[in-house]
């Protein structure tokens, strides 16, 4: 058991460096250009939820997303209820990294990686952000590849078989796994990969997994609120906003965990893209249901932690 831990261990600190790489990449292509999208485009709900897909999809993180957003609130720029379609958009566009996952056994991995970091000593930000797209994009495939090949050694141990067998009669305890896990690891996508690795080998139940994967999106929402330690009221409020918005989403859809297991199934056959499929449902879903009643949303949070205007 002590092998299989360090291995995951290890497995865990290849995909977030890889993650790390990544978002290094995008962020010398395009970060300053999302700071401003979200300033022009955050006047109205609709038009900030859309904006915070385009950031979030492009930043690969919707704690990055909201970290910009919070920056931007505490100096004056927005203002609380302005961040709430942003919010919105974050939680939408973060399901393009699941999806990305899914492609980690349909890619060849060295090539990402040789690729990856001849461009990533090329002394100019362009080649530099695209080497690091590639190189993190080779990491993250390799860690996934590496939690796959650790399912069947983990699935023979008692105290594994009884954690299963409990999240499988019970799928609404995955959420608090999922939810701690995520806290603790400080990455959603790794909550979600490491779920997506051991699902397609079998380790977990698909009702498990979704639950896990409900659970990442409470648990992701540790860094925006970090993030906001410190600052003004009016960005604490945008890190409570995100708070509620996932613990809600996740109240109302937590009791349908088997229907949402139902309809992953009729959208694709494989489990990884079952888990993702599912994932874009719920974050979508999750963001519409709030859309029409942005203002009655606003003025619970701003009730709640007795803020006035």
């Amino acid at each position: 058991m002590a092998d299989l831990i360090t291995l995951f261990t290890v497995f865990l600190t290849i995909f977030l460096f890889g993650m790390t790489v990544l978002r290094v990449g995008l962020y010398q292509l395009s970060y300053r250009n999302m700071k401003v999208l979200l300033q022009r485009f955050a006047n109205n709900p609709f038009k900030g939820m859309l904006a915070g897909i385009v950031v979030t999809s492009v930043l690969q993180s919707s704690s990055a997303t909201m970290v910009i957003a919070i920056g931007l609130v505490a100096v004056g720029v927005l203002n609380f209820k302005q961040s709430i379609g942003i919010i919105l958009g974050a939680n939408i566009g973060t399901t393009v990294t699941a999806e990305l996952l899914t492609f980690s056994n349909s890619i060849p991995l060295w090539p990402l990686l040789i690729i990856g970091a001849v461009l990533l000593i090329i002394p100019k930000q362009t080649w530099f952000g695209a080497g690091g797209i590639v190189f993190g994009l080779g990491c993250i495939f390799v860690a996934l590849n590496g939690f796959e090949s650790l399912a069947e050694p983990l699935k023979q141990f008692p105290i594994i078989q009884d954690s299963l067998a409990y999240t499988n009669d019970f799928p609404n305890a995955s959420i608090l796994i999922g939810t701690a896990m995520t806290a603790i690891i400080q990455s959603s996508t790794a909550a979600t990969g490491i779920s997506m690795s051991f699902l397609n080998e079998g380790i977990f139940s698909l009702t498990s997994a979704i639950g896990i994967m409900l659970g990442a999106n409470i648990g992701t929402c540790i860094t925006a609120w970090v993030a906001s330690l410190g600052s003004n009221y009016e960005a604490r409020l945008v890190a409570m906003a995100h708070i509620w918005l996932n613990v809600l989403g996740v109240l109302l859809f937590a009791p349908f965990i088997d229907e949402l297991a139902a309809l992953s199934q009729w959208l694709s056959n494989d489990p990884a893209q079952q888990l993702a499929h599912i994932s874009v449902v719920f974050n979508v879903l999750s963001s519409l249901i709030v859309l029409p009643f942005v203002q009655h949303f606003t003025k619970f949070v701003m009730f709640v932690h007795k803020y006035k205007e």
